[in-house]
């Protein structure tokens, strides 16, 4: 017999409620959810269509002709985004549940291609140019409208990825550019400036009820950014190192309280993480400074990591036993 049955026994009054829950656990506990590995799979199956597209273009670039490849992958990405237009649910500020299992795979092929298809135009006739910046602009507006429009956390992380890629292109020099230097101070500016704007979008997004289950996309952007910025800044500036950790502290004072607010384990652990290295180089700097070469300053360095160490695990534990019962992500 199936839970169904046992039930309609309970309805006609033949078992009781404590046996009907007994049996359910049994059943749930035989079953084996494949939902995750389907998710997974289905994903990869699009990075491993969206890599042959790339491959497909490098290896016959020269018999297939622009053209035809452009179209190809045009057509892809037409096809796509009409499938989602004619199957997307209405939009709400709340998340809406995709109308059927393969849409949200669909969606990103269409994202996909369409930044394929864009890079592949800027690169077999140049349309736009030098201005690589507008490259980067057409697709970011076109994906933070797809993400809103059809509510996709995927196609809303590639999203604020072209924004980061747009910023820094908006602000580096093309000199700086052909070089691959990248350790200009403004990439620094420019990352703490797109830091805040993410945290600033995941905090307006709750506070006005607008996609509010964006924000852990949002805050784990603006996160890293935020701190990677900080420690760049605090080692390419190390005349100024103690401003630049003191400002490493203010953002992890934030996020800190935020992940108590959210009771969030996982941001706990990247404010650990990160002022532990901040932390770590400031040390040695003022060892540095004082001038301690000796053996002394060696035994010194070693005994703070083993202790800060000790420490860092210590404290982790204790936030992890204090969250224990309401943690997440």
């Amino acid at each position: 017999m199936d839970v169904q049955a046992f039930k309609k026994l309970h309805r006609e009054g033949l078992i009781s409620g404590e046996s009907l829950q007994k049996i359910e656990a049994v059943e749930e506990a035989r079953l084996f959810s494949l939902h995750w590995e389907l998710k997974t799979l289905l994903y990869l199956g699009i990075t491993l269509l969206s890599g042959g597209l790339g491959i497909l273009v490098y290896k016959n670039i020269d018999t297939i002709g622009h053209q035809d490849i452009l179209a190809f992958i045009a057509v892809v990405c037409i096809g796509s985004f009409y499938y989602c237009r004619r199957k997307a649910a209405p939009f709400s500020f709340g998340k809406v549940q995709p109308p059927d299992p393969f849409f949200d795979y669909i969606l990103l092929l269409g994202c996909l291609t369409m930044i394929t298809f864009i890079a592949y135009l800027q690169y077999a006739y140049t349309v736009f140019g030098d201005r690589y910046g507008l490259a980067t602009c057409i697709p970011l507006v076109i994906l933070f409208i797809s993400a809103y429009s059809f509510d996709h956390l995927g196609v809303l992380s590639l999203a604020i990825t072209n924004l980061a890629a747009w910023m820094g292109i908006a602000v580096t020099p093309m000199r700086i550019l052909k070089e691959n230097s990248f350790d200009d101070q403004r990439l620094i500016y420019t990352g703490l400036f797109l830091g805040i704007i993410l945290l600033l979008a995941a905090l307006a997004g709750e506070k006005r009820n607008i996609k509010k289950h964006f924000d852990f996309t949002y805050n784990n952007f603006g996160t890293h950014i935020l701190f990677i910025a900080g420690l760049a800044g605090l080692f390419l500036h190390q005349q100024f190192f103690i401003i630049w950790f003191l400002f490493l502290l203010l953002i992890g004072f934030y996020v800190y309280r935020q992940a108590m607010k959210k009771q969030s384990f996982y941001f706990l652990l990247l404010v650990a993480g990160y002022l532990y290295i901040g932390l770590g180089y400031v040390v040695i700097s003022i060892l540095e400074r004082l001038g301690a070469y000796g053996i002394g300053s060696i035994y010194l360095g070693f005994m703070y990591f083993i202790l800060s160490a000790i420490a860092l695990v210590r404290i982790l534990i204790k936030l992890n036993h204090k969250m224990k019962p309401n943690d997440r992500l």
